[in-house]
């Protein structure tokens, strides 16, 4: 059999397609060229060997497969290298995105260095001038300190404050101290009476309607039955007003007393911290503080003793102080328990006595303070004293000025000089005698001090001691009658004489 040609299979012609534009290829697509060309290229598997008519129809039909595998292969690699050329644009714009960010973010870095640089710079100079002026702080401290501290040798007045007052008075009413209460109205004094016999008559009425049973009742009681209650009201009513006034009277005078000697204390305190400036400035010396010389010492230990026996020896071999410290410490530790005996015994003796004298110190100290105690009591007497002098000073010059008013409109009334003067009560008396003896134990003393004194010590008196002074003055007070008699009698004579000058 004749064998027919196998004539060939037309192919589809391919797309026509634009060159792509030559770019410099780099490590990554030179890589990958060489990749694709060292591949190799598909080619037809011979067929095994057949008969002689089966070869020649073999090979009619594998060459238009062979070429179609060609041009499948060859439009692939295309598609490959097409997509490796986009994936590596991509990556070359992702990197030139990155290297952007980079350099801005670099040039944020060096702003913020430099930023920081200045604030570091800044800091320092802070410091330094802090160094400067904690060096100044330093020096005037120093100044400060050699100089001495400002101790005012004055006395304070010991004057309690309202405020005091008030706190004491709270805690008497916790503690339960008994107080003055205001005085019960008459009207209440008799419900108090008649309380228990309207309960006895109306056991089961009730506190309203007791109440109203009292009011009806009230009502009825006539004026001679009220008189009783009204005279107990009055009665508790002036005490109350009494002790309320003196009260009142007290706290106004210690107003007063407080303000003149907060005026005193603030003139001397000044006056004293000036001498001690223009003092301060003299002497810029430290000084040490001031010990009490009556105080006993404390006594030398054992060694002590020891050491002041050697010294005169060691001196007179002579030795320095710290040789003789050395020499006197040695020889006491290698003495023995013998050796040390007598002057652990003279140490002992020594230390008793000063336990003793140390006693008798403290029972001075506590007597001495006790009497202080005692001095401020009596000064607050004296200071309450001054005070109510000076309030009675300020009621009259207030009562003067109203008189001095009311008598401008009216005349002067002429006084006659041989009228005979009232006589001087028992306190005057006393006060006279009592002011020489304190001019003549406290010379110099104020005044309104003196006064205050006088007062307090006339409180003191007993009953005894003021019915001396109680009867000069009666005697003086019978005197003064006498005289006001005959200058009376001797008046109304000269009146009827200018009267009837010629009968």
């Amino acid at each position: 059999m004749a064998t027919i040609a196998a004539e060939p299979v037309p192919t589809k012609k391919g797309r026509s397609r634009k060159a792509l534009k030559q770019t410099n290829p780099s490590s990554n697509e030179a890589n990958i060229l060489a990749s694709v060309i060292s591949q190799p290229s598909p080619t037809p598997i011979a067929p095994p060997l057949e008969d002689s008519a089966g070869k020649e129809n073999h090979e009619s039909l594998s060459q238009p497969q062979s070429a179609k595998k060609t041009k499948k292969a060859g439009t692939k690699a295309k598609q490959q290298q097409q997509q490796q050329n986009q994936s590596v644009e991509k990556e070359l714009q992702e990197m030139q995105e990155k290297l952007q960010q980079l350099r801005i973010e670099k040039e944020q870095t060096e702003e913020l260095l430099k930023a920081r640089e200045e604030t570091l710079k800044m800091k320092e100079e802070e410091l330094e001038t802090r160094g400067k002026e904690q060096e100044k702080l330093q020096t005037e401290l120093k100044k400060l300190q050699k100089m001495k501290e400002f101790k005012p040798t004055m006395t304070f007045p010991i004057v309690q404050s309202l405020r005091e007052k008030e706190l004491e008075k709270k805690d008497k009413k916790k503690k339960g101290c008994p107080q003055i209460k205001r005085p019960s109205p008459t009207y209440i004094l008799w419900c108090k009476d008649q309380w228990n016999e309207i309960k006895k008559a109306n056991p089961e009425a009730e506190f309203k309607e007791t109440s109203i049973i009292l009011g009806t009742k009230w009502k009825m009681v006539s004026a001679e039955e009220k008189k009783p209650y009204e005279e107990k009201y009055q009665a508790e009513k002036e005490a109350y007003l009494k002790v309320v006034g003196n009260e009142k009277r007290e706290n106004e005078a210690m107003k007063l007393l407080e303000e003149e000697q907060k005026q005193r204390t603030a003139m001397e305190l000044l006056d004293q911290y000036l001498q001690f400036k223009q003092e301060a400035e003299k002497d810029n010396k430290k000084t040490k503080k001031e010990k009490d010389p009556l105080k006993p010492k404390q006594p030398m230990s054992a060694f002590f003793v020891f050491t002041n026996e050697r010294r005169a020896a060691l001196l007179a071999e002579s030795k320095s102080v710290l040789e003789v410290a050395k020499i006197t410490g040695e020889e006491w530790k290698s003495m023995t328990e013998k050796q040390k005996k007598p002057y652990e015994k003279i140490a002992k003796q020594n230390k008793e006595k000063y336990l003793e004298e140390m006693e008798a110190y403290k029972q001075r100290k506590e007597e001495e303070s006790a009497n202080l105690k005692k001095e401020e009591n009596e000064m607050m007497k004296i200071h309450k004293q001054e005070a109510l002098q000076l309030l009675k000073k300020k009621e009259k010059t207030d009562n003067i000025i109203k008189k001095t008013k009311e008598n401008r409109q009216k005349k002067k009334k002429i006084l006659d000089p041989n009228k005979p003067k009232k006589p001087a009560s028992s306190f005057l008396l006393f006060s006279k005698e009592a002011r020489k003896n304190l001019l003549e134990e406290r010379p110099g003393i104020n005044n309104s001090t003196l006064n205050a004194l006088i007062s307090v010590k006339w409180k003191e008196l007993s009953e005894e001691d003021k019915q001396t002074w109680n009867e000069k003055a009666a005697e003086a007070k019978e005197a003064y009658k006498k005289e006001l008699e005959e200058y009376n009698k001797s008046a109304a004579m000269e009146e009827e004489n200018n009267n009837n000058p010629q009968q």
